[in-house]
C-alpha cells in the first residue's frame, strides 16, 4: 500500500464515519474523490477534494464538511497538521517520521512498490491512439498514446488484466482518400508525371515507398483503370502499409498494443445490425425524424426518418440516429457496435480520446450503459492538445497539407524518455506546450533535468559512501 492509497483508505473509513453519524447521507458516489498532492507544496503533502465532491449531493455546505472531515483526519497519528482552504479544500501535512517510512518501503519493495492484487480477476480494455490510418504518427497522436499506456501499465501493476487496444478506422472516406494518394504515388513509379498533388488528396512523401510497392507488385495493371477496379485493393494496401508506419512510430515510444480492431472487419461481419437488433429488441432504437436544426434551414435540408437510439433515455440532450439517410452507419451508430463488441470480452472499458470529441462522450456513455445494462463500468479520459513550439515559435501542423512533426522525428531529437516524461508532466486535461528547446535544456525549468540531475547526485552519494566504507542505513 503507497502513502496515497493509505490515505484513500484513511478518508474512505472517515467518510464512513461521517455516514454513520449522520452527517452524510448513504449512498453517495464517491469515486470522483482524490488523495493526491496539493498544486502548490507550500499547502502541505497531501490534498483531497472530498467536501467539494460530496458537497452538493449531499445538500451540505463544502466548508462546513471540509471541516468535518478535517476534524478526524487530524487525529491520525501520521498527521502533523491539516488545513481548510479556500470552499473547502483539505490540505495536509505530514509528520517527518511517515515520509522516513514511505522511503523505506519504497527502498525495500524496489520495482514492486505499489504493487497489488486489487484489480485481480477484473479485465480492462483500454483503447488509445487509434489515429487514422492515413499517415505516420504526429506530435497531435502522443500525448494520448503514453497517457493510454501509462494508465494500462499502472492497471496491471495493481492486478488488472489490460486488454491494450487500437481502433482501425478503416472505413470511412478518409481511407477512400488515402487509396486515390497511394495510386497517384503508384503511377508517378511507373515513370507518370503526376505534377502537384491534387487538392485534396494527401501531399505527404510518405507514400511514395506505397506506391513503389504497388508498381513492383502490380506493374501498370491498374495505372489507367477504372477506379472500381482498383480503390479496394488500393485501400487494403495502403491502410496496411499505414497501420506499419504507425506501428513502428509507436515502439519507439515504447507503445505495443495488444489488439488492432478494423472498423471495416466490424461492418462487414454485421456487428452494428447485431448491436441495433440487441436495441431494438429493448426498445432502445426507433424510427423516427429528427427535429430541424436551430435557426435558419439549410438549402438541402429535409425531414427523414431515420433510426434514433434513445440516449435521451440515459441524459443526452437529443436521440441520435445511427444511420445516414443513404443507409450507411452513422460515425456514433458504428462506434455503438464497437463498444458492443469491446464489452462482451471485458469487464471495464476506458476510452482516451482527444478533448476535440468531447461532444460525443455523453451520447457514447449513454450507448454503452444501454448495451450492457449498467454492468460495465466505462470511463473516457479526455487529453487537451499538445502544442509544439521550436525557438519559442507555435509549430502548425496539417496531415492533409503535409505540413507536420513526425512523433519519429521528435523521439529521435529529443529521445523516448524525455518525450514520455513529458507528456506525463501536466493532468491530460490540461494543455501543453512542448518546446524543443526547454525539453533538453538544464535549468530548473526543465522537469526532466531535474529527476535525470537527482538521479545522477543519488548515485554519486552512493558510490562516494561505498568509496568511504560506508555501509547502507536505514531510512528510520
Amino acid at each position: 500500500m503507497t502513502l496515497y492509497t493509505q490515505f484513500a483508505a484513511h478518508l474512505d473509513s472517515i467518510l464512513d464515519a461521517l455516514v454513520a453519524e449522520g452527517t452524510l447521507p448513504a449512498g453517495l458516489n464517491r469515486r470522483a474523490v482524490t488523495v493526491e498532492p496539493p498544486r502548490d507544496a507550500s499547502h502541505g503533502d497531501l490534498a483531497t477534494n472530498a467536501s467539494m465532491v460530496l458537497a452538493k449531493p449531499a445538500g451540505t455546505n463544502p466548508r462546513t464538511l471540509a471541516e468535518a472531515i478535517a476534524a478526524k483526519l487530524g487525529a491520525l497519528d501520521e498527521v502533523a497538521s491539516v488545513a481548510v482552504a479556500g470552499p473547502g479544500f483539505i490540505n495536509l501535512t505530514l509528520h517527518e517520521d511517515r515520509w522516513r517510512d514511505e522511503l523505506a518501503a519504497i527502498h525495500a519493495a524496489g520495482d514492486d512498490y505499489g504493487r497489488s492484487d486489487a484489480g485481480a480477476g477484473v479485465t480492462v480494455n483500454v483503447e488509445y491512439v487509434s489515429a487514422n490510418p492515413t499517415g505516420p504518427m504526429h506530435m497531435g497522436h502522443c500525448r494520448g498514446a503514453v497517457v493510454g499506456d501509462a494508465l494500462s501499465s499502472l492497471l496491471e501493476h495493481v492486478g488488472h488484466k489490460v486488454i491494450r487496444e487500437y481502433y482501425v478506422n478503416d472505413a470511412g472516406g478518409q481511407v477512400d482518400v488515402l487509396a486515390r494518394s497511394a495510386h497517384l504515388r503508384y503511377r508517378e513509379a511507373l515513370g507518370e508525371d503526376a505534377g502537384e498533388v491534387p487538392e485534396g488528396l494527401y501531399p505527404g512523401d510518405y507514400l511514395i515507398p506505397v506506391g513503389q510497392m504497388l508498381a513492383a507488385d502490380y506493374g501498370d495493371r491498374y495505372a489507367a483503370a477504372p477506379e472500381g477496379e482498383w480503390l479496394p485493393l488500393f485501400r487494403t494496401r495502403a491502410v496496411a502499409a499505414m497501420l506499419d508506419l504507425i506501428k513502428a512510430d509507436l515502439a519507439l515510444l515504447g507503445i505495443h498494443h495488444d489488439l488492432f480492431s478494423s472498423e471495416a472487419e466490424l461492418q462487414a461481419a454485421g456487428k452494428p445490425e447485431e448491436a441495433e437488433a440487441w436495441l431494438r429488441a429493448r426498445d432502445l432504437i426507433y424510427d423516427g425524424v429528427l427535429e430541424a436544426p436551430k435557426g435558419e434551414l439549410p438549402d438541402d435540408w429535409e425531414p427523414v426518418e431515420l433510426p434514433l437510439f434513445r440516449s435521451t433515455k440515459f441524459g443526452d440532450d437529443q436521440d441520435r440516429p445511427i444511420k445516414k439517410s443513404n443507409g450507411q452507419w452513422t460515425y456514433f451508430g458504428a462506434d455503438l457496435a464497437y463498444h458492443f463488441q469491446k464489452a462482451q470480452s471485458a469487464d471495464q472499458l476506458i476510452d482516451i480520446w482527444g478533448a476535440d470529441h468531447a461532444g460525443t462522450v455523453k451520447r457514447i456513455v449513454a450507448a454503452v450503459e444501454a448495451l450492457t445494462e449498467g454492468k460495465t463500468r466505462f470511463d473516457v479520459k479526455l487529453i487537451q492538445m499538445v502544442r509544439l513550439l521550436r525557438a519559442g515559435e507555435p509549430v502548425k501542423m496539417s496531415k492533409r497539407s503535409g505540413n507536420f512533426v513526425t512523433l519519429a522525428d521528435v523521439v529521435r531529437e529529443v529521445g523516448k524518455d524525455v518525450v514520455r516524461f513529458t507528456m506525463l508532466t501536466r493532468k491530460a486535461d490540461a494543455q501543453m506546450d512542448f518546446d524543443f528547446a526547454k525539453v533538453v535544456e538544464a535549468s530548473k525549468d526543465n522537469p526532466v533535468f531535474y529527476v535525470q540531475y537527482a538521479h545522477a547526485r543519488v548515485h554519486s552519494l552512493r558510490r562516494r559512501a561505498a568509496e568511504a566504507g560506508i555501509a547502507p542505513a536505514t531510512a528510520t
